[in-house]
């Protein structure tokens, strides 16, 4: 389900854990899945490919783009 309210757009996503085998041995992959609506929005901040930093702050995760390597200090 998307809503808009006001200028923002919101929607449901999902913490996914995609698990991969390499050489016999387990690995675990986490993607954030963002709703396609969410993400073609005219005001989304990201694009495919862009590097992004994330930061947990308690029970929240704060995603920004990393526009050069001092970014990610």
């Amino acid at each position: 389900m998307i809503q808009i309210y006001g200028a923002m757009r919101e929607g449901i996503g999902k913490f996914i854990n995609r698990k991969s085998k390499v050489a016999g041995k387990e690995y675990d992959s986490f993607f954030i899945y963002v709703p396609a609506e969410v993400a073609r929005d005219s005001q989304c901040p990201f694009k495919h490919g862009d590097k992004l930093k994330i930061i947990i702050n308690g029970d929240t995760f704060i995603i920004e783009k990393v526009d050069s390597p001092q970014d990610l200090a």
